[in-house]
């Protein structure tokens, strides 16, 4: 069984940060990718960045140079460091990880931080 757990969401006022955190355990042999999705109140669930292995990080443009992504591959561990937030950042944040388990290559998910961001 594979488990992705996040952390580190909350409320903020506009021009804030904060630190989301990520780990994933379970049968997990190789994971290729982790990053971050998000998914605001009546909208598609987006892509706000991500990190391959022995990769650059990606970024959706209305991030950039705002959010910053890490991993600690050790730890199988993601994060995501969110600066100068906006009212529009508001959303739940999910962890993914496109991951082998048993011979099966597919997208891993946790369950979703709240990250509110107060204008």
């Amino acid at each position: 069984q594979v488990q992705l757990v996040e952390s580190g969401g909350g409320l903020v006022e506009s021009g804030g940060s904060l630190r989301l955190s990520c780990v994933a355990s379970g049968s997990l042999h190789i994971i290729r990718t982790m990053g971050w999705y998000r998914q605001a109140p009546g909208k598609e669930r987006e892509e706000v960045a991500f990190i391959p292995n022995g990769g650059s990080a990606k970024y959706a443009d209305s991030v950039k140079g705002r959010f910053t992504i890490s991993r600690d591959t050790a730890k199988n561990a993601v994060y995501l460091q969110m600066n100068s937030l906006k009212h529009e950042d508001t959303a739940v944040y999910f962890c993914n990880a496109y991951a082998t388990t048993y011979g099966d290559e597919r997208d891993f998910w946790g369950q979703g931080t709240q990250v509110t961001v107060t204008s």
